[in-house]
């Protein structure tokens, strides 16, 4: 009898947890992307990031405000920009940006957890300006595209980072972007890569003339392993429950592809947005894994997709909605939401626009249609 109720004690348990799982909220997120210059800013060299200093004044409770209104459980915002500074206060390895007004990220974690929200940080993994700069060695260059070798210096830049970030904000995780290689063709195989290469390989730089394009992509998966590993153990090390959220706009590239990276991450986000994509990782995460779908403009253009089916597809298999937009001006976010709301969806042309507007009415259970 004994072991009658022992086995209808466990299944029980298995049930609840299962249920538990099943009744998880689903992600509804969004992003105030500060990372990139206005349109009508002039480009200047090769780097578009946002001039340091933009948007210092952001008020967290404003912005809180407006994502409850979007209803949204989720905010994507930022540790570390792109440009190599952060959006918190207190750092000694990362400084604040210039002219950061209020304690920004952490402010928005309190006033975010009053509302039930998770309020997640950023970190741009393949490039960060500051570092380029201040590192002209261990990089290529500094332009607004994936520009930095994997180094064991820049992993441990990463770490110290990571650690800084979780222990002042108490930030519920951070998103992990460009999680990629040097992104300018074949690896150039600088000083700092060849010694990475003994690292990573476990023999000596053969020489450029030596080097086959399995060997390259060899040593491209190791560079992103090691550093995924990193970001990782140090995240689970100062806050086990941190929720690690990776954006990845080419889940198919055969650097990352089959990788611990896709079966140890929390969150899985498609940056693409297409069906294809998804379907196409789902045999290589790990069980606790979530998967999350974008809504782009640049992807929507590229990938010929439409708000409504994306949405289809991705409530219809459990999938978590996201979306990320840079503001028009530095002075100002985006217009109340209910001006988004008294509008018909197709009278906004801009894809952005027309995609807060959209998800506004799917995220406050309104007609879509």
């Amino acid at each position: 009898m004994s072991s009658i109720k022992y086995v209808a004690g466990l299944l029980s348990i298995l049930l609840l947890l299962f249920s538990c799982h099943q009744k998880e909220e689903p992600i509804r997120a969004f992003s105030l992307d500060v990372n990139w210059k206005i349109k009508s800013d002039k480009k200047q060299g090769d780097n578009n990031f946002a001039p340091l200093g933009a948007w210092g004044d952001l008020d967290a409770q404003e912005h809180v405000s407006w994502c409850k209104d979007l209803g949204v459980n989720v905010i994507q915002s930022f540790a570390v920009s792109c440009n190599g500074y952060a959006w918190y206060k207190g750092g000694k390895t990362v400084p604040e940006q210039p002219g950061l007004k209020t304690d920004f990220l952490t402010d928005l974690v309190k006033l975010g957890r009053k509302e039930n929200m998770k309020i997640f940080g950023y970190f741009c993994i393949g490039s960060n300006t500051k570092w380029g700069l201040d590192h002209p060695e261990l990089s290529y260059e500094t332009p607004s595209k994936a520009h930095i070798p994997l180094t064991k210096a820049y992993n441990d830049y990463l770490s110290a980072s990571i650690k800084e970030a979780l222990t002042i904000t108490d930030m519920d995780g951070f998103m992990v972007d460009w999680l990629w290689n040097p992104k300018r063709g074949p690896v150039r195989w600088l000083p700092c890569e060849q010694e990475m290469f003994l690292e990573l390989m476990g023999e000596p730089f053969p020489g450029r003339g030596n080097i086959s394009k399995a060997i390259e992509l060899e040593f491209r998966r190791k560079a992103i392993s090691r550093c995924w590993k990193t970001i990782h153990d140090t995240a689970k090390s100062v806050k086990p429950e941190c929720i690690i959220w990776l954006s990845c706009s080419d889940l198919k590239h055969p650097d990352i592809v089959n990788s611990d990276v896709f079966k140890q991450v929390d969150w899985l986000q498609n940056e693409a947005g297409d069906k294809e994509s998804i379907d196409y990782v789902k045999t290589q995460i790990g069980d606790h894994t979530r998967l999350i779908t974008t809504f782009s403009a640049n992807f929507f253009k590229r990938n010929n997709l439409k708000a409504e089916d994306v949405a289809a597809y991705a409530l219809k298999e459990n999938i978590g909605l996201f979306t990320y937009v840079t503001p028009k001006a530095y002075d100002f976010a985006f217009p109340p939401v209910k001006d988004y709301l008294s509008k018909p969806l197709d009278s906004f042309e801009d894809i952005d626009e027309r995609n807060i507007a959209f998800l506004a009415r799917l995220f406050n259970n309104m007609d879509t249609k």
